[in-house]
């Protein structure tokens, strides 16, 4: 699509044609759909003489649906292959070249939204230089497959009209399969590729939970054997902070006991929203008459798979 020649006149221009016979032949290639937008882009394409960039939001958007909705399906396939593959390669030759020359002067906060903007940057690049010569390339395939149309059907108006709108004009069936391959690739990205990224972050979260439990446990054992009563007014954090820490006496689901650190997840954005509300409890329990400190006990509403192990050893 990026390699259209910008020769006069443009190829496969059938210069033996009158202008009415020209819109005719456009017309059944290009059928109902934005009929009136593609006449006057293939006008402009035939006044000037050359091949031009102009602008297609569609394409911008969505190239790859907008091929197979103008049944380009071959053209779809090998800019599926070839065009990702080009912006993979770039990204990776871009990333691995920032990364050895730049990347060590970025601060470690920064580091991963830079590749991803780089990343982003490499794509935006393909994608207007694709929506600039969409026009063109389709002005490209109906000049070829009129060509053809007339060179099969030198006298046959209605094979002519035929073979133009079997060639070209729209497909819904195209439209439903970009869409289809649409959803199937964000199936893909949650189920195969979002947890890649989400676990090692939730695992972070729970990791400072547990350790933001136990150093407010510890802080209330201290106070309980120096006063003999539960802290419940400490403060311990901040409303902005990613774990609530609360004392308290009682609470649902935990064994009796005179005093208990209640963490409870907040704050956490996408993907990992699902933390939020979640608790992790340290509870006091009293020493029997063979022992002579207190021990604590841990319980939490996460699952066996995402409660710390440290919390499950307790």
């Amino acid at each position: 699509m990026l390699f259209i020649e910008t020769t006069s006149p443009p190829p496969f221009y059938q210069s033996q044609l009158t202008p009415a016979q020209r819109t005719q032949l456009d017309k059944w290639f290009i059928g109902n759909r934005s009929q009136a937008y593609y006449l006057k882009r293939f006008e402009q394409f035939d006044k000037q003489g050359y091949l031009s960039p102009k602008w297609h939001w569609a394409a911008f958007f969505m190239t790859f649906g907008w091929l197979l909705y103008r049944k380009r399906y071959l053209d779809s396939i090998v800019y599926s292959v070839a065009g990702w593959s080009f912006i993979q390669l770039n990204i990776t030759i871009i990333l691995v070249a920032f990364e050895f020359l730049a990347m060590p002067f970025v601060p470690e906060l920064y580091q991963m939204p830079t590749r991803i903007v780089i990343a982003l940057a490499v794509w935006l690049f393909w994608s207007v230089m694709v929506a600039r010569w969409t026009d063109a390339y389709y002005y490209r395939m109906a000049r070829r497959e009129i060509a053809d149309a007339i060179e099969m059907y030198p006298r046959q108006e209605e094979a002519q009209k035929a073979h133009l709108q079997r060639e070209g004009g729209v497909s819904q069936f195209g439209l439903a399969l970009a869409f289809a391959l649409f959803a199937f690739a964000l199936f893909i990205i949650q189920v195969q590729f979002l947890p890649l990224y989400a676990k090692p972050k939730a695992q972070a979260i729970l990791y400072e939970a547990y350790n933001m439990t136990q150093g407010a446990k510890n802080r209330v054992e201290l106070i309980y054997q120096q006063t003999g009563h539960c802290p419940v007014d400490l403060p311990l954090t901040t409303a902005e902070q990613k774990v609530r820490l609360n004392v308290q006496t009682q609470a649902d689901g935990v064994p009796a006991s005179s005093c208990m650190v209640v963490a409870t997840v907040q704050n956490i954005s996408f993907p990992n929203r699902y933390l939020n509300g979640q608790t992790l409890i340290m509870y006091r329990i009293e020493p029997t008459d063979t022992q002579t400190t207190a021990r604590w006990g841990c319980v939490s509403s996460l699952n066996k798979k995402q409660i710390p192990k440290r919390c499950v050893e307790n």
